[in-house]
């Protein structure tokens, strides 16, 4: 029998100045670089256009802050019928439903680029708990109801999860995410999202795979 988590009570851990401050940080640091990586949103588009049919951007509802959906904005990586039966799936590494520019995309971390829009519109933030569609999350609710208290924080780019639990691609790795996510939530501070971050940009850069 699964066992399920009883439900706890967290509480964030940053006050109310350091989340004005990290809000601020997102929207400056969001539309900078927008910006500065505008030549290769272009570059991307292009290759797009002439090597693949359909949509450039993919838009899929994922659940946020305080539980609303929102439209996450990626680069396509998969095939147009990737999903035609209907059943969410959850991507794996090396999937073969990946188009050949969709895995050097996802190889780069190019495909998460757009969401740079997310977080200039305030969906999401640089740092935080991945977002995730609402039928995972009912699955992963029967086994731990206190996913509700992400709803706390916009959800973000990166996370500690996203770069010490690796590639989230079994039901598993799910909920380990979640408890990674539940202490960052209680846990967060300006000064720990700062070190997500380059710690995120310092694994890109070795062509970490996360």
């Amino acid at each position: 029998m699964d066992k399920t988590t009883e439900k706890q009570i967290i509480r964030d851990g940053m006050n109310v100045f350091e989340r004005v401050v990290k809000r601020l940080f997102d929207i400056v640091c969001s539309f900078v670089g927008i910006l500065f990586l505008s030549p290769i949103y272009i570059c991307v588009y292009i290759v797009m256009r002439c090597k693949e049919t359909g949509p450039v951007i993919f838009e899929q509802e994922r659940i946020g802050y305080k539980g609303k959906p929102f439209k996450i904005y990626k680069y396509r990586t998969m095939c147009l019928e990737s999903e035609d039966d209907g059943e969410p799936k959850l991507a794996q590494k090396n999937d073969e439903r990946l188009t050949t520019v969709g895995k050097f995309l996802r190889e780069h971390h190019l495909d998460e680029l757009p969401q740079l829009w997310n977080v200039l519109k305030g969906d999401m933030s640089f740092v935080g708990p991945r977002p995730e569609r609402k039928y995972f999350i009912d699955k992963i609710m029967e086994r731990n109801p206190n996913y509700e208290y992400l709803y706390l924080v916009r959800p973000g780019i990166t996370s500690p999860a996203t770069v010490y639990n690796g590639y989230t691609d079994t039901f598993e790795k799910m909920l380990t995410r979640l408890e990674m996510d539940l202490e960052y939530l209680q846990k967060r501070s300006l000064l720990l999202d700062i070190k997500i971050i380059f710690v995120t940009v310092f694994n890109i850069v070795k062509g970490k795979k996360i």
